[in-house]
C-alpha cells in the first residue's frame, strides 16, 4: 500500500514496519522512541525500525555519536514516539522537535524529508502524531496507523545492500616533544583520509553477487563518474543516465529475510586508488625528495579495518550510491573510531565491524567491536549489553555475538549443517509436519534451529543402543545454532569420555554400547555447555499428560528441545499442543531411532517427527502405562 494523505497538504498515514509490540517491550529507562526509516526508498513517514536511547533524559549529541555508528547509511531519522502514559499534543510535538534535532546533529543538516511525533497510551495502544511535510516546520495533525504484514518483502523488494570494506593502515608521526598533541593530530589525519575518497585518482570497482552457474556484473567507476561536486554536493539530477542502477547487479532478487540474514547478497564495493595516474612524461626519470623533521618524531601506525553496509534503491544509479552513501558511510565509521581509538591512543585498540539482523529487527545494524577482548570478557558483554537495549532485544539471548554476523556470499550459496563425515544434515523438520489435531490446543513450541539426529549417523551403527546419545547431540546442535556455543556437536565416544572424566562412569565405559538416560545428559551438558537442567519424572506414561501445562511453560520461556527417556526408549520433544480447559493434549516428538536416508518427505509421512497423543484414535498408547519416564529440561543461559 502507498502511504495516504487527504489532500496534497493534508493528514498523513503512519506505516510501520515493525510489529507494535516492539515499540513497548521489553521495558526501558527511557520512554522514547526514535523512528527510523529510508525516506529515499520507502514511501513517506514509513518507520523500519525503533531504536532506544539509553538513559531516561537522553544527550542529544551522544545519541547521534552512538547511532552514527550503528544504523547504516540510507537509513534514516524520520520521527520520535512516546509510549508512556497518556501523551498530549503537546508531548508529540515535543518528539517531533527532538527527533528533527537529532536528525540534524546524527548528519549535520536539517531533515530534507517529513518528520513525525508522536505518542502510544500505554493502555490502549493507541498512536496519535502531527507530522511535518518535506523540508517544513508546519506540524499537521496524523491520520491512521498501519502495520503492514509482511515488512521483509517491502524492504527488499524496493531495496538492496551495498558494502564496502577497506583497511587502512595510517602513518601518524608524533614529535616527542609534543605528546599532549596526538590526538588532535590523529583527527587531521582522519579527516586528510576521508577527504581523499572523492579524489579523481581514486576508483571504485563495482561487483554484484554471484548467483549459481553464473558470472557476475562488475563496473569501474573513477572519482568523475561519481554523482557530487568537489564539495562532496549531490549533483543527483545531473548523473549520466548512462550509468547503471543497482537492480542491474541482482539477476535474481530475493525477499526472504531469514535468508538475508544467513547469508546476504550484497553489490560489492572495492576501492582502488591510481597514484600514478598523472604519470611521467617519456623520457624522464622519478624524483625523490628528502625533506628532514624539523625535530625528533616517532611514527606510529594506526591500523582501521573499514567495513561497512549500505541501504538503497534498486532504481538508483550505481554511481550514486557510491557517491551518497558509501563515502559518507566510510567517513562516518572513521569518525566512530577515531573517537574509539584517541581514547587510548598508546593502546592499538583492535576494532573490527560486524553487520547484524538479528530476530525481531529487520534492518540491519552495525557494531563495531575491540577485538583485544574475548567474547565473554566484562567489557565486550557490557558492549553487547547497552546494543541489546537499544534495539529493544532480549537480555537473555546472544543475538549479537561475532557469530551471529552476516555473512555475504553468491547468492544460492546457503549454508548447510554438515555433520563429522561430511554429509548433509536436516533442520526444523517439524516445520513441514501437519497440524496436531488438538481442538482448541495452544501449540507451544521450539524456539530456534536445530539438527535432526538419528541411528547411523556418521557412519555409527548405534540402532538399538544409541537413541539417547542421539537426542543429546539434536540438544547441543540446538545450543550451537543459537550461538551460545562453538563446540563441535560430540561424538558417541566424546560423550562416553565426558562421563568417565566427572566420574560417573568408570573407564570400560568408553566406547561401550551402553545405555544414557536424562540424568547422564545433564552432567554432560553441564560439563560442555555450562547448561543446567530441571528434570521432570513421572512413574508411568499416563501421567504424562498432566505435566502439558509445565512442558508449554518450558517451551514459552526456554525454547529448548526436551529430552523424554523412559524404559528402553528416549525421544526428543520439540513441543506441546495444549486445550487447558479440556485437557487434551498433543506432544511434537523428534525421533532419534529413524534408521533411513535424511529424506524429509519420508520422515514426516513415517511420523518419524510428528505429533503423539498420549492415546490415540485407536485406543494405543505412546507412552507406556507401565513404564517410568524422565524429561529432561535444559534452561537457556541468561547472557548476551
Amino acid at each position: 500500500m502507498e502511504a495516504s494523505a487527504a489532500g496534497s497538504r493534508g493528514r498523513q498515514a503512519l506505516r510501520f514496519l515493525c510489529p507494535k509490540r516492539s515499540l513497548l517491550f521489553p521495558p526501558s529507562a527511557s520512554p522514547l522512541r526514535w523512528l527510523v526509516g529510508a525516506p529515499r526508498v520507502l514511501p513517506p513517514f514509513t518507520v523500519a525500525a525503533a531504536l532506544r536511547p539509553l538513559h531516561a533524559d537522553p544527550d542529544l549529541a551522544r545519541e547521534a555519536d552512538e547511532i552514527r555508528g550503528l544504523l547504516p547509511r540510507g537509513f534514516d531519522i524520520v520521527g520520535a514516539l512516546l509510549v508512556d502514559g497518556e501523551g498530549s499534543d503537546a508531548d508529540a510535538a515535543r518528539a517531533l522537535e527532538l527527533a528533527s534535532a537529532l536528525r540534524e546533529g546524527l548528519l549535520g543538516v536539517a531533515a530534507s524529508h517529513g518528520m513525525v511525533g508522536g505518542y502510544m497510551d500505554a493502555g490502549s495502544g493507541e498512536i496519535r502524531f502531527v507530522a511535518s511535510e518535506s523540508g517544513g516546520t508546519d506540524a499537521v495533525e496524523g491520520l491512521e496507523v498501519v502495520w503492514e504484514d509482511e515488512p521483509g518483502k517491502l524492504l527488499w523488494e524496493k531495496g538492496c545492500l551495498l558494502r564496502c570494506e577497506l583497511p587502512l593502515k595510517l602513518p601518524l608521526y608524533v614529535p616527542s616533544d609534543e605528546i599532549s598533541g596526538i590526538e588532535e593530530r590523529f583527527s587531521s589525519l582522519i579527516e586528510s583520509t576521508a577527504a581523499k575518497l572523492r579524489d579523481p585518482h581514486v576508483s571504485y570497482l563495482v561487483e554484484g553477487p554471484i548467483p549459481p552457474n553464473e558470472s557476475h556484473s562488475s563496473i569501474i567507476l573513477h572519482g568523475d563518474d561519481l554523482c557530487s561536486d568537489s564539495r562532496g554536493s549531490s549533483r543527483t539530477k545531473e548523473c549520466t543516465k548512462s550509468i547503471v542502477s543497482c537492480s542491474e547487479f541482482f539477476p535474481e532478487k530475493m525477499y526472504n529475510l531469514s535468508l538475508t540474514r544467513e547469508n546476504a547478497d550484497a553489490i560489492e564495493i572495492t576501492i582502488l586508488s591510481n597514484q600514478s595516474v598523472s604519470g611521467l612524461k617519456p623520457g624522464t626519470t622519478p624524483v625523490v625528495e628528502y625533506f628532514p623533521a624539523p625535530a625528533p618524531a616517532s611514527l606510529r601506525v594506526i591500523n582501521m579495518k573499514l567495513d561497512i553496509v549500505c541501504y538503497s534503491s534498486i532504481d538508483f544509479p550505481v554511481a550514486v550510491a557510491v557517491s551518497e552513501l558509501i563515502i559518507p558511510g566510510l567517513a562516518d565509521q572513521m569518525s566512530v573510531m577515531k573517537k574509539i581509538i584517541a581514547s587510548e591512543i598508546t593502546q592499538q585498540a583492535q576494532l573490527c565491524p560486524y553487520h547484524f539482523i538479528p530476530p525481531g529487527l529487520n534492518i540491519p545494524v552495525t557494531a563495531i567491536y575491540d577485538t583485544r577482548y574475548g567474547e565473554i570478557e566484562e567489557k565486550q558483554s557490557e558492549l553487547r549489553k547497552k546494543l541489546h537495549i537499544r534495539l529493544g532485544l532480549p537480555l537473555d539471548r546472544p543475538l549479537l555475538r561475532i557469530s551471529n554476523a552476516l555473512t555475504f556470499g553468491g547468492m544460492g550459496k546457503r549454508v548447510k549443517g554438515t555433520s563429522r563425515n561430511g554429509s548433509s544434515l536436516l533442520r526444523d523438520v517439524h516445520r513441514e509436519i501437519p497440524s496436531s489435531g488438538v481442538s482448541g490446543g495452544i501449540m507451544s513450541l521450539i524456539d530456534g534451529s536445530y539438527e535432526y539426529y538419528h541411528y547411523l549417523h556418521d557412519g555409527i551403527d548405534d540402532n538399538g543402543w544409541g537413541c539417547a546419545y542421539r537426542s543429546l547431540q539434536t540438544i547441543v546442535s540446538w545450543y550451537r545454532l543459537q550461538q551460545y556455543s562453538s563446540i563441535d556437536v560430540p561424538s558417541h565416544r566424546e560423550i562416553q569420555q565426558v562421563l568417565v572424566e566427572i566420574g560417573d562412569k568408570d573407564p570400560s565405559f568408553i566406547g561401550s554400547r551402553e545405555w544414557i538416560g536424562a540424568i547422564e545428559i545433564s552432567f554432560v551438558l553441564d560439563k560442555l555447555l555450562g547448561v543446567s537442567s530441571k528434570i521432570i519424572n513421572v512413574r508411568s506414561g499416563d501421567e504424562l499428560p498432566e505435566k502439558c501445562r509445565e512442558l508449554a511453560r518450558h517451551f514459552e520461556t526456554q525454547g529448548t528441545p526436551v529430552m523424554i527417556g523412559g524404559g528402553v526408549l528416549a525421544y526428543t520433544l520439540l513441543g506441546v499442543d495444549y486445550n487447558e480447559a479440556s485437557g487434551h493434549c498433543a506432544f511434537l516428538i523428534l525421533d532419534p531411532h529413524y534408521t533411513g536416508a535424511d529424506d524429509l518427505k519420508k520422515i514426516v509421512n513415517g511420523g518419524w517427527c510428528g505429533w503423539k497423543k498420549s492415546v490415540d484414535s485407536k485406543g494405543r498408547s505412546f507412552f507406556l502405562k507401565d513404564k517410568f519416564y524422565n524429561l529432561l529440561l535444559p534452561q537457556r543461559p541468561n547472557m548476551v
